[in-house]
């Protein structure tokens, strides 16, 4: 269909159909990274493998998200892991910036935790204080860091306790090493720790037992 122009053209643009008009970028926004505060909380903890004479310590910093805020909460920032072993130093420092980068990155930074504990040493675990087995030096790292998420809300969970370490500590005499180290699922926190003591199914993890 002809279109007779009655006016003087003064500049022109070219119309594509409908549906080869472009579409508009969808944009998506990336939360800014976490900003570090001159002085930031945190705590230090303490492995000590029998594979090892010297022990690891491991510190993890937070900040406060929200400060003076009704939704105030703190949050991990940053990772650091010393120990006088110089025989992990190379990974140890390639984790630490990794985690500490995940940390400052927010977000939900729990799936951490899963992947560490699932890490195997080849050469084989070991059992720490209390009777926990602990497939790897990786492992009670993840455990260190879930330990740390509890004890700031960022997880649900039980902090380990005396009556824990007893129960595990018991387990280990009464029935053997490698019988608690072979537990099954428990349905309360999902770890295959699940033994039967004193006639009852107990988790070594989380405490949860069917007798009360």
């Amino acid at each position: 269909m002809a279109t007779k122009i009655e006016q003087k053209i003064t500049g022109f643009e070219v119309v594509k159909p409908d549906s080869e008009k472009e579409q508009p970028n969808n944009v998506t926004a990336i939360a800014p990274l976490l900003e570090r505060d001159d002085v930031l909380e945190g705590t230090t903890y303490k492995i000590k493998t029998p594979n090892s004479e010297h022990a690891m310590y491991i510190t993890i910093n937070d900040v406060v998200v929200n400060a003076g805020q009704p939704d105030a909460h703190r949050r991990p920032f940053e990772i650091f892991i010393n120990s006088k072993n110089m025989e992990h130093f190379m990974w140890i420092v390639a984790l630490t910036r990794i985690t500490s980068a995940i940390f400052r990155k927010g977000g939900d930074v729990t799936f951490l935790v899963e992947e560490l504990k699932a890490v195997f040493d080849p050469r084989g675990g070991y059992y720490k204080r209390g009777g926990k087995y602990m497939p790897s030096i990786v492992a009670e790292i993840g455990e260190v860091i879930q330990q740390h998420l509890v004890s700031i809300g960022m997880m649900e969970g039980q902090l380990s306790t005396p009556e824990l370490e007893a129960k595990r500590l018991e387990a280990t005499e009464k029935l053997g090493a490698d019988a608690v180290a072979k537990g099954n699922l428990c349905d309360k926190c999902g770890a295959m720790a699940v033994i039967r003591l004193d006639n009852c199914n107990t988790c070594l993890e989380c405490g949860d037992s069917k007798c009360g």
